[in-house]
This record gives structure tokens, sequence and C-alpha cells, in this order.
């Protein structure tokens, strides 16, 4: 008989996240079964369901904390320094890896057809957008400079994502180094 693990609520709820983006880096949706996460975590079906109430919303979960996982949180550093952050963050060597793009990939496809995770989705994205068009206005203004912040973060969020498709597609396309030249130089032309 398997030894069971008491672990407080909280600690239990992380690792079931942790296994569940273990099982979408590995297989995809198709490996994100209760099943497959209640044998790897070493738990009952029930467990499962007692912390998230649907498979859905411990999806939402783990979209949650890859968001969490790989976007810094820019509002404290100093204006010169977000950006920069930003792409440390994005395109830090975990979060740039072929298992985390994977997750990502799943998860950017079940969006369209879940619910909670289209919910979940549209806060993370907000909250995303708006630090870095706050990140582009802090920058422009610390050097004097007039841009479109809102057309500007929404460009480069879509070289992010652009980047990241092609590198889980083929990790060979592009380093993490080139990756963050290629957001520098979308933004040089305005930002100097």
């Amino acid at each position: 008989m398997a030894k069971f693990t008491r672990l407080s609520s909280e600690e239990r709820r992380a690792q079931l996240i942790d296994v569940g983006l273990a099982c979408l880096s590995e297989g995809g949706i198709l490996h994100f079964t209760v099943d497959r996460i209640c044998q790897r975590a070493g738990v009952s079906r029930g467990l499962v369901l007692h912390h998230f109430g649907s498979m859905a919303e411990m999806l939402a979960a783990v979209y949650a904390r890859i968001y969490r996982d790989t976007v810094p949180d820019l509002g404290l550093l100093p204006p010169e320094a977000r950006l920069e952050a930003l792409l440390d963050g994005i395109f830090a060597p975990t979060a740039f890896s072929r298992d985390t793009l994977a997750a990502w990939l799943t998860l950017w496809g079940q969006v369209a057809v879940t619910p909670a995770l289209q919910a979940e989705h549209q806060r993370q994205f907000r909250v995303y957008q708006a630090q870095v068009r706050d990140a582009i206005a802090a920058m422009a203004e610390a050097r004097g400079r007039k841009v479109e912040a809102d057309r500007l973060a929404s460009s480069l969020v879509c070289l992010i994502d652009g980047l990241c498709l092609q590198r889980c597609m083929d990790p060979d396309v592009i380093s993490a180094e080139a990756a963050k030249a290629a957001c520098r130089d979308l933004l040089a032309p305005h930002l100097g």
C-alpha cells in the first residue's frame, strides 16, 4: 500500500498544480486526466476534485501558475529596468524551455473551448498587457519620448507569443538571446 503524505491544503493544491503542469508538458491535454494526475501525485480522485471542483478549474489554476512563473511583476522596478526584467523572465531558461512552451501551447489551445480557462486567460492577459504597457510608458517618459504605449505593448506581446510558438515547434529556430534582441529591435525606434 502506498504511503500517504499529509500536506496542508495550500501545499496539496500547489503539488497538484505542479503535477498537472508536468502532465501538460509531457503529453498535452490528453495527459491532463484525473487518473494520471492522481497516480503521479499519489492521491485519490476525490482529493483533486475537492481542491479544484472540476478539471476545468484545475486547468485554470495551472494557467494562473504558468503566467505567474513566467511573467515577472514589474511594478516595483525602476522604469529603465522593467522591460529588460520582462524579457529576462519570459526568455529565462525554464520559461523558454520546450516543456514550458508545450504546456503554454496546450493551454492556449484549450482557451477557446474551456470557459473557466477562458476567464482565467482574460484575467491574466489583462494584467500582463497592462504591465507591458505601463513599462513601455514609464520608459518612454523617463527618456522624454512620446509613444502609443497600448499599440506598442500589443506589438511586443504578439512578437513574444510568436517567438515562443516558433521555439516550441523547433527549439533550434531561435535562442533566448536572439529572441530578446528581436524584442529590443522592435522597441528601439520608439524608445531610443
